[in-house]
């Protein structure tokens, strides 16, 4: 999986870029007929390597979905890492915002990591 280029887009972009899952299956495995969901995992540790996350945050096994990709040090980046917190600490029932998720119903599914 070669991802560089993937990475320098999201820099030039000023680290945010929307890529089609067809795009980043194509430097990932363009070998492949189709996307998995161990693929999809493989893709999320290689861009994690890269400082690179992805919202939503499970990437979807479908090569017609968009993706939002997102450089781990940027604002944003930051906010999405927070954000992914909360719905851990949600899930464990010590969400220090408990009904957060109640007001923004979306969010809780797009930052849900496993």
């Amino acid at each position: 999986m070669n991802f560089t280029v993937i990475a320098h887009a999201v820099e030039v972009d000023h680290g945010i870029k929307r890529l089609s899952m067809r795009f980043i299956k194509k430097y990932a495995a363009p070998e492949r007929s189709r996307l998995s969901a161990e693929l999809c995992e493989q893709i999320t540790e290689a861009f994690d390597d890269l400082g690179l996350i992805t919202l939503p945050r499970r990437l979807p096994t479908s090569e017609n979905e968009f993706v939002f990709v997102i450089a781990k040090a940027s604002p944003l980046g930051q906010v999405i890492d927070v954000a992914t917190s909360l719905v851990l600490l949600d899930r464990l029932g010590q969400n220090p915002l408990p009904r957060l998720f109640e007001n923004y119903p979306e969010a809780r599914a797009q930052l849900t990591v496993n």
